[in-house]
């Protein structure tokens, strides 16, 4: 059995810390310093509530409801944590996205969360009623960040961050 991504969202420091302790698992980032906390953590001194980012552990298929998907652009900062616990995938408010639908009679993941696909190669492939099969390929190389299984309809929406 495969392990889920983490994400942490921002959020306010409020949501984190209560008197100096944190009231869920958090990120916290001031200017190039990373502090990871758990859930009953106190606060390092050295933090500034005003001048420090909050990042809170959220729910990982709760992903889709921080990005726009019309304009394909994440709402607020987040990080992911790839299930191998060392890869990180840091997104800023703002980032492009490239939202790519999987839909047809059946479908086969090919790329999982965190595999970067190259411009050209299948991410996913569809079959069709007719048995034909279509491979499908992003427009751009990118990474993957989430992929959302669509539940009032059966078919996946892949979420791939782009490469510059």
């Amino acid at each position: 059995m495969e392990r889920m991504p983490r994400l942490y969202v921002e959020v306010d420091a409020g949501e984190c810390v209560v008197g100096g302790k944190t009231a869920r698992d958090c990120v916290v980032i001031q200017e190039n310093v990373e502090v990871w906390l758990k859930e009953g953590d106190e606060l390092p001194g050295f933090v500034d509530r005003e001048k420090a980012e909050f990042l809170a552990r959220e729910i990982y298929d709760r992903f889709h409801l921080y990005v726009d998907r019309e304009e394909g652009r994440v709402l607020t900062d987040a990080i992911l944590i790839l299930p191998d616990g060392r890869t990180r995938i840091y997104l800023k408010r703002g980032d492009e996205l490239m939202i790519l639908p999987v839909e047809g009679y059946t479908k086969t993941i090919i790329a999982n969360v965190g595999n970067r696909v190259r411009r050209g190669d299948a991410f996913a492939a569809v079959t069709t009623r007719k048995g034909e099969v279509h491979y499908l390929k992003p427009p751009r190389t990118g990474t993957v960040v989430f992929i959302d299984e669509m539940t009032d309809r059966p078919h996946y929406v892949y979420y791939l961050l782009p490469e510059e």
